[in-house]
Order: C-alpha cells, then sequence, then structure tokens
C-alpha cells in the first residue's frame, strides 16, 4: 500500500491512530458524469465524486441531526429569522488561498442564488440577507421564519464554491468548472474521460489528520456485468446502488467478506417517476397522464425489474420523508380502465405518438422504458425510445426536449426542500434536470407550498402538505413510481464507508483500508 502526501498527517486523537493510513480506494461511477462542478451539475454521480471535493456549512448525522462542517456552530435567534454560523479558522481552497466568510457569502447570495435548481427556491423566497460580521462568522437573515432551514446545508444542495475563482465569471463557462477546487478532503487530479477520473488526499485539510486515503479511483466502466466482475475479482472495492444489475445483487451480497447496507440514505429517501411532458398533446392532458398510472403495474415494477429493491410511492412526498399523507387517490393497475380514460380524454393517440427519453442509470432502467413502452402501446399509443447518456439526459430534460422520461430525486428531510421544487410554477425554468420540467401548473397548489414552508406550526404544515399530495397525485403532476432501496456493497477491508445521512456522498474524510 503506497504512502502519499496524507501519510505522514498528524494524529491529534487516540481514535485517530487506530486508522490505517494510505492506500488506493477503487470505486466506479456510472454513468461518467457530466461535470463536476457540484454547483451547476447534482446529478448522482457528480454529486458521489464531487462531495469529496465540495464541502457545506453542515454534515448530518443518520438521525438527521445537524453536524459540524465548514461552519464549528451555528445560533438561531428566538424569532427564527437569524442564523449566525462561526466558521472553521485555518481553512484553504485547493489552490491554497484562504477560505473566509466572504466565500459563504458569495456561495449563497449570488451563485446558488442564480443557478442551483433547488437551493434558489428557498434563497429567493426565504433569505433577506446574508452577510460577513468578520472573515469567520455569517449571518443569514429570514423573511420570515423557514423551520427546515438547515437541512438546506447539505453539500450538493449548499455546496460552498470559492469567490476568487467564480465571482464577476460566466459561471456555466468557467474554466475551473473542469478542474473544480473546493475546501473537501479530497482534491481533483485527473479525468480520462470513458475510463477514470482520480481524486488525490490533501494535504493540507482543515480536519488535522485526515484523510486517510492516498487517493480515491472511480473507474468508468459502461456495462454491468462488467462491473460486477470487476467488484468479484476486487479490482474495485465498492458498488454503490446501480454499479451492478439488481439481478446480481444477492449473488455479489453473498460473496466471502462482502458487507451490505442500504444505509446512507436518509437525508435522500429517494423517489422515482414518470416525467410527463405537458406543454403538448397527448400529456397535456389530465386524463390520459391518469390512464399512464393505469396502465403500469408498478408492484410487477419492483418485483421483478428492481427485484424488490423499493417501495411502490403513493404520491409526491416518500413515507420516509416528515408530512407524509396516504390519504391520496390509488391508481390500481388496470387496463381496462387506463383504455377508459383514454376514450374519456378525447384524444386520438394514433395521431401523437411519443417517445421515451430513456434514462441512463443503469439495465433496470432501461427494462423499465422497455415495459413502460409494451404497457402505453396496449392501451392505443404509438411509442418508440430514444437512447442518452447522462449529459445528453440532463440537457434534453433541461431544455424540456422530451415526451415522457424516468427521474430519481431526493427529498432532503423536507417537502419543502426536496418536493416543491418539481411543482412550483416559478421553477419552470431551463438549465436543470431537476426542476418543474414537466412544465406543472397549479397556482393554488403554489399559493399553498409557500404557505406550508413558511408556516410554523407542525399541525399547519401536515394539513397544507396532505392537501397538496392529494391534488398533485390526482392530477398526476409527474406518475410517481416507488421509494428507492439503494444498497452498497464493499469490501470487508474497507472501513467507515458509511457514517452520515449523505453516505457515499459524503467527503470520506474517514474512510481507511486494512493493509
Amino acid at each position: 500500500m503506497s504512502l502519499g502526501l496524507c501519510a505522514t498527517g498528524v494524529l491529534t486523537s487516540s481514535a485517530a491512530q487506530a486508522q490505517t493510513r494510505g492506500g488506493t480506494l477503487r470505486a466506479i461511477v456510472q454513468p461518467e458524469p457530466p461535470l463536476l462542478m457540484l454547483g451547476l451539475n447534482q446529478q448522482i454521480p457528480t454529486q458521489y465524486v464531487a462531495g469529496k471535493i465540495y464541502e457545506s456549512l453542515l454534515t448530518w448525522s443518520p438521525e438527521l441531526q445537524a453536524q459540524p462542517g465548514l461552519a464549528k456552530s451555528w445560533e438561531i435567534s428566538k424569532d427564527g429569522k437569524t442564523y449566525t454560523f462561526t466558521l472553521q479558522s485555518g481553512v484553504k481552497w485547493h489552490d491554497g488561498k484562504p477560505f473566509s466568510a466572504d466565500d459563504v457569502v458569495f456561495s449563497v447570495d449570488k451563485f446558488l442564488r442564480e443557478v442551483h435548481p433547488r437551493a434558489r427556491v428557498i434563497i429567493n423566497q426565504f433569505v433577506a440577507s446574508v452577510k460577513a460580521l468578520s472573515p469567520t462568522r455569517v449571518e443569514i437573515k429570514l423573511k420570515e421564519p423557514f423551520a427546515p432551514f438547515l437541512k438546506a446545508f447539505v453539500s450538493d444542495n449548499m455546496p460552498i464554491v470559492p469567490k476568487h475563482i467564480y465571482d464577476g465569471t460566466d459561471y456555466k463557462n468557467n474554466p475551473a468548472n473542469q478542474t473544480p477546487i473546493g475546501t473537501g478532503p479530497f482534491k481533483f487530479k485527473e479525468w480520462k474521460k470513458g475510463s477514470y477520473i482520480i481524486l488525490v488526499c490533501n494535504p493540507d485539510y482543515w480536519q488535522a489528520g485526515k484523510p486517510y486515503l492516498d487517493e480515491i479511483v472511480f473507474n468508468v466502466i459502461p456495462d454491468a456485468a462488467s462491473r460486477a466482475v470487476a467488484f468479484e475479482r476486487g479490482d474495485v472495492q465498492v458498488l454503490r446502488s446501480g454499479d451492478a444489475d439488481n439481478v446480481d445483487i444477492k449473488r455479489l451480497k453473498a460473496l466471502p467478506n462482502v458487507q451490505y447496507t442500504t444505509k446512507g440514505w436518509e437525508m435522500f429517501a429517494q423517489q422515482s417517476y414518470i416525467q410527463m411532458n405537458q406543454r403538448k398533446p397527448p400529456f397535456d392532458n389530465v386524463k390520459v397522464r391518469q390512464a399512464v398510472m393505469a396502465a403500469i403495474n408498478r408492484k410487477f415494477v419492483v418485483d421483478n425489474i428492481f427485484f424488490g429493491l423499493g417501495k411502490v410511492a403513493t404520491g409526491p412526498v416518500s413515507s420516509n420523508t416528515p408530512f407524509y399523507s396516504s390519504d391520496v387517490p390509488a391508481y390500481a393497475f388496470d387496463l381496462k380502465k387506463a383504455r377508459a380514460l383514454v376514450k374519456e380524454s378525447g384524444v386520438d393517440l394514433s395521431k401523437t405518438p411519443v417517445k421515451i427519453l430513456s434514462y441512463p442509470y443503469g439495465a433496470a432502467w432501461d427494462r423499465l422504458a422497455e415495459y413502460t413502452r409494451q404497457s402505453l402501446e396496449q392501451i392505443g399509443f404509438k411509442v418508440e425510445i430514444e437512447s442518452a447518456d447522462a449529459g445528453t439526459w440532463s440537457k434534453r430534460v433541461s431544455d424540456f426536449d422530451f415526451d415522457l422520461t424516468f427521474s430519481f430525486t431526493s427529498q432532503y428531510g423536507d417537502p419543502a426542500l426536496g418536493v416543491s421544487r418539481l411543482y412550483l410554477t416559478r421553477n419552470i425554468v431551463k438549465g436543470s434536470a431537476f426542476v418543474n420540467n414537466q412544465g406543472y401548473k397549479n397556482a393554488a397548489m403554489d399559493e399553498l407550498w409557500d404557505k406550508a414552508a413558511a408556516a410554523t406550526s407542525n399541525d399547519e404544515r401536515s394539513k397544507a402538505y396532505a392537501t397538496i399530495q392529494k391534488t398533485l397525485v390526482e392530477e398526476v403532476a409527474n406518475g410517481y413510481l416507488f421509494e428507492l432501496e439503494n444498497p452498497t456493497l464493499y469490501s470487508g477491508k474497507v472501513h467507515n464507508l458509511v457514517k452520515s445521512a449523505i453516505g457515499l456522498n459524503d467527503t470520506f474524510a474517514d474512510v481507511y483500508l486494512d493493509k
């Protein structure tokens, strides 16, 4: 095992001294991310790799309790409108420049407010001002109380970016997007497209003695069977959900010295759905969207396409997220009912052929596209499937250039953080694949979303979200499929891999390998 720059770092506690230093962790990133600038792209593979480069003010325990990140402490005023963060001292950007409160002010008040699909919804609605009280203290004043505000500070939701690199530039075309610079325990070294991404330890990381690893290599292996073989042979030590075909999980899990967990997704509570472009026929007709729901056997999808790694969704809010309500219309699998709904719609499906834009996250999603095509053809649709890589999928969905596609998104511990962004009329904005891309519009729901987000009473919020869920399911604002269950398999030689509510997307500062 190699000894690199970080292998000689100072250890500061007896607990730290128990860790083995050095070595290379080999993992897989698939599909290959289009970008590693976490403030501009939040696709799952980007989160996985760039979560080691960028950090937020806070981290989160599996119980969703806030823990120190770039902020070592924080205070909330009695009226719930002023948040004061005290920052870690001695933090440097990967280019050696000092990190300060000015970076936080720039990130929240300018960069994320403009470009981030989730953060900008919260910032624009609630944040009145962001200012530096000193180089290590930041004050954020809200227009009104917003109970889940702290939960917005997750690395992919509120990544802190370097002001000295981005201020005054065209954010999306800044050359630094190709060589990301953060404050995290690992620094970008090399990206050979189609082959690998290499991150190396940050010897100046603000947590003394960390990270323990010398480097992380994310291998790009397009074929699912080849990824499974690479894990079996020990060429890679970590398999994320989707890296291997779900049919192989049980076999790989049984291999000697393989560890298995479904933890590390508490913050995300990922939910999958069908996006139907509501700007044009046939999906501008609610009866057609309801027919799609009746035509798809979602239990079959979970049991046979995703091999039981999921739970049929009832609506837009995951059952693992606060304010979930089961009091929503049910869509049973019923082809006869689906055909009747098509007839009620008055839409001639033969005159509105549709294309399914495939979701580039592995064989199970390809099979879901095939199954959906067959299901829709049984009720009169004419359907084609278009293939796409991750970059193409993101671009086309961001530009609203699709008929029907699939997606899954994270809920971030509160509907105001992870769900509302997909349905607010004001969030029908080009440039992100994780906003209201389908074009759903309902002014009454917009008002209720805002009322629920701003309410200080949990009872008031619960009632508002219950109404929202019932309406969105009735109107098929999206076609709700299932709640994802995400397995992680890893070598027994790997330690501290999943420690927080964001699991594999966290920094890996504490990960170490047996020699």
